[in-house]
């Protein structure tokens, strides 16, 4: 089996609102670049790389030169072809890589008709459990906004009830830490039993990020995700605060897990399919991390139901993946899957069967979201569309005005 093809499309798919972060907004819809390998024998893997337009899908092109011929199942050579450690330095492909390799693994599956998580060391569980990802949002078509504590508890109280989530994760930095404390206590007084997680992804002073952190010492804690920037800033927080803390910015790759093994600055590693490369990078680290009793989670980056799947993958494998996963899915209004949506369950969601990655393109869907993407265009992630002119500083002292009507 031989690689003859390789085709990126962008789409733009619908979020139920605009969601806000520290650094910005999702603008109500995800920008993603969709890839196709196909093989010599018809087969076509999928991939899928957050961001894209045209500059993405010329860079996805531009790499067929170095992998047309190449046998898909020779994944680390893959690896060296097009993202050498040292040529990187001048051409980060990392995640160009990872779109691939999610496209190999696919066509590796299908060509054995076996699920992907056969191929990586079989599956050690059939469902895998997600948090909420509660964000603070605007207000939506049909989706009400998400501003005071009583929204957000309306609005996680809505998604446990719809999907059944009993961890629930905040996504902060937005409004003043005393105020988002505020609602972090909301939820736990809310959901008693249930877990909690917040990440202001790392935009709080070392101030800050060691006063919230106290605050929260005594509720039903995951952890305590990037308060701060940096592995010293993590470890000056993690020396005074009884909350166990977790990155996904400043571990992403096995030099940063090395320092983080020798110094600890956080406690639990999460594992983003994308940002390391692929799924195999993934598990990777999260065997370093079973080694020196790190924690592993699953992050998202904002996927689709092409790295939905991979992410699903990762996690039937992993024996130490002990918290639920992140995934930004429920916020999607539609995919680009055939079937649409893949379906919490009490919080869970399967782990595709089928041969490959167990998803395939609803080529209408793909049409219409391709055909969204040119109409709007891509979006500023780092910026607010109801804060013009505004920009995100870290730390930040500049946060949004909760109590002003957007």
């Amino acid at each position: 089996m031989k690689i003859v093809d390789i085709r990126a499309t962008t789409v733009a798919v619908p979020l139920e609102a605009p969601l806000r972060h520290s650094n910005g907004a999702h603008w109500g819809r995800f920008v993603r670049t969709i890839v196709e390998v196909e093989a010599d024998n018809g087969l076509v893997g999928l991939g899928e790389m957050g961001g894209g337009g045209e500059s993405a899908e010329a860079a996805f092109r531009a790499l067929l030169p170095y992998l047309a011929g190449h046998d898909p199942f020779q994944l680390e050579a893959l690896r060296f072809k097009i993202a050498n450690p040292t040529a990187s330095l001048y051409n980060n492909r990392t995640q160009l890589l990872a779109a691939l390799e999610f496209a190999c693994l696919d066509l590796m599956g299908q060509h054995l008709d076996v699920p992907v998580h056969d191929l990586l060391g079989g599956r050690l569980r059939e469902q895998v459990p997600f948090a909420s990802y509660l964000f603070f949002r605007y207000e939506g078509e049909g989706f009400t906004e998400v501003r005071t504590p009583d929204q957000l508890v309306e609005h996680a109280r809505q998604l446990k009830r719809e999907h059944g989530f009993t961890v629930h994760k905040l996504k902060g930095g937005v409004f003043p830490p005393d105020y988002e404390l505020e609602c972090y206590r909301a939820l736990a007084a809310a959901f008693p039993g249930d877990r909690l997680r917040y990440d202001p992804n790392a935009v709080l002073s070392m101030a800050e990020g060691l006063r919230f952190g106290r605050a929260i010492e005594g509720l039903d804690n995951d952890y305590l995700e990037d308060p701060v920037f940096g592995l010293e800033g993590l470890r000056l927080v993690r020396e005074q605060v009884r909350v166990p803390l977790a990155t996904n910015t400043v571990v992403v790759n096995f030099e940063q897990l090395a320092s983080n093994v020798l110094r600890r600055s956080a406690d639990v590693v999460l594992l983003d399919t994308t940002f390391w490369g692929g799924i195999r990078p993934c598990i990777k680290a999260a065997g370093v991390c079973e080694t020196f009793q790190l924690g592993v989670a699953v992050h998202s980056s904002g996927e689709l139901g092409i790295q939905l799947a991979t992410m699903l993958h990762l996690g039937a494998v992993l024996p130490n993946l002990t918290y639920a996963a992140d995934a930004h899915y429920h916020q999607l209004r539609d995919d680009v899957i055939v079937g649409g949506k893949l379906a919490y369950r009490e919080g869970r969601i399967a782990v595709p069967e089928g041969p490959g990655l167990g998803v395939r393109l609803d080529r209408e869907r793909l049409a219409r979201y391709a055909e969204l993407y040119k109409e709007l265009g891509g979006y500023p992630y780092d910026r607010d569309p109801g804060r013009p002119g505004w920009y995100a500083q870290v730390p930040n002292e500049r946060f949004a005005d909760p109590y002003a009507a957007p």
